[in-house]
């Protein structure tokens, strides 16, 4: 064998070790990764006593008109969607304005209960997420966003400090994949992901409030804009 011939075998066997060094790291990652994520819904502590923390919620927001108008012969409605604290209904967390074709608006949120298993002291717990805002004339997917999915939603920004912030962003992303796979809510012991979808004809002058009832359904309180 050439000296030419032996030095480029020598190179050749160089870049396929990196090549197949790299492709180990990266089937190491991806298990690594999957295993977190079974180890995080499913072993980890803090997770688990920060659902545990908890408490019954009877209102998570609410929204009133701003203004509504006709263009064209069609109206139009202008709301301004508001989420409060766990701790105090009064502290507004986040606010969006958004036109909605009509005056029939729906509001779409995502309920999360936990199973005993995911509890440490047995009793099923619950997470309200709010996902979009959309009129009765649009496609849901085409409506407006609330919370960003993936995110950490403001109204629990608080509850897995303990965490560290991949853990915690981990959680989040995957809470929200999992809406849709009921298998794999069985095998992480979430008893139920689903929507809870409110609609309401609004009119200005009033506040329509969001509560809660114990079993987990959503429901709007109508009240006087003062």
């Amino acid at each position: 064998m050439s000296q030419r011939r032996k030095k480029a075998r020598f190179i050749f066997l160089i870049i396929a070790g990196v090549c197949l060094g790299i492709c180990v790291y990266l089937v190491h990652g991806f298990y690594r990764g999957a295993a977190t994520i079974h180890e995080l819904l499913t072993e980890n502590k803090r997770l688990k006593q920060a659902i545990t923390n908890l408490t019954q919620e009877e209102q998570i927001g609410y929204a009133k008109v701003i203004a509504q108008r006709t263009e064209g012969g069609r109206l139009f409605t202008t709301i301004k969607f508001v989420e409060t604290a766990r701790s105090n209904k009064l502290n507004k967390i986040l606010e969006k304005e958004c036109t909605i074709a009509g005056d029939v608006v729906h509001f779409d949120a995502l309920i999360v209960r936990f199973g005993d298993k995911m509890v440490m002291d047995g009793k099923r717990r619950a997470l309200y997420l709010w996902r979009r805002v959309y009129g009765e004339k649009t496609a849901p997917q085409d409506g407006f966003a609330i919370e960003q999915p993936g995110a950490e939603p403001k109204r629990y920004g608080d509850l897995l400090s303990l965490l560290p912030a991949e853990q915690r962003q981990l959680f989040w992303l995957n809470i929200w994949k999992l809406a849709n796979d009921p298998e794999k809510l069985k095998q992480h012991d979430i008893e139920a992901i689903y929507g809870s979808v409110i609609y309401s004809k609004l009119r200005p002058g009033l506040i329509y409030v969001f509560k809660i009832s114990p079993t987990g359904q959503v429901y709007p309180e109508v009240i006087p804009d003062m």
